[in-house]
């Protein structure tokens, strides 16, 4: 397996310049992160561009398509959308793109929410293996992964991310 030696902060910073850049000129601007690499991702996001108000997050859980085989995870969190979303250009943000599975699972419950104007994506890390047609918008590094692995983004006390790779 390659020795990967992900910056995850240096990642962060990449990815918050693109999507500063690229959210320039849109309007109504709301950001959700998917629990709970994207949640820590986006908390982060929100206070850089002064979106606090604006800020949401998804636990998409019960809404995979493989609910069923994978079961509940213990740490379940309730998703929270404190703005309307009918009409948000809406930031979704994940540590990890991988198979896409995830990405539609928060899409589908966006819309239990309302409708968007829009719906972009952000990952920190998009490793490939898609299942579904999913591209990120905005990604700081694509890496290639065995599939028996994962990266893991860490968050520590003092809020700085890091990468593990971990047996999947």
């Amino acid at each position: 397996m390659p020795n990967l030696n992900l910056d995850a902060e240096a990642l962060y910073t990449a990815l918050a310049h693109s999507i500063k850049s690229g959210l320039a000129d849109a309007d109504n601007v709301a950001i959700v992160g998917i629990h709970s690499g994207g949640a820590w991702l986006a908390e982060r996001l929100a206070s850089e561009l002064q979106l606090g108000e604006r800020l949401g997050f998804i636990d998409v859980s019960f809404y995979r398509d493989d609910y069923a085989e994978r079961g509940l995870h213990a740490d379940v969190k309730p998703s929270q959308i404190p703005f309307a979303v009918d009409g948000a250009t809406i930031l979704l943000v994940d540590d990890v793109l991988y198979t896409g599975r995830t990405t539609r699972a928060a899409i589908n419950e966006l819309f239990d929410y309302g409708r968007p104007a829009r719906i972009m994506l952000a990952a920190l890390v998009d490793r490939g293996g898609r299942e579904l047609p999913i591209a990120a918008d905005f990604v700081a590094e694509t890496v290639s992964l065995p599939n028996d692995r994962q990266l893991v983004l860490q968050r520590a006390d003092d809020g700085r991310f890091s990468f593990t790779v971990d047996h999947a």
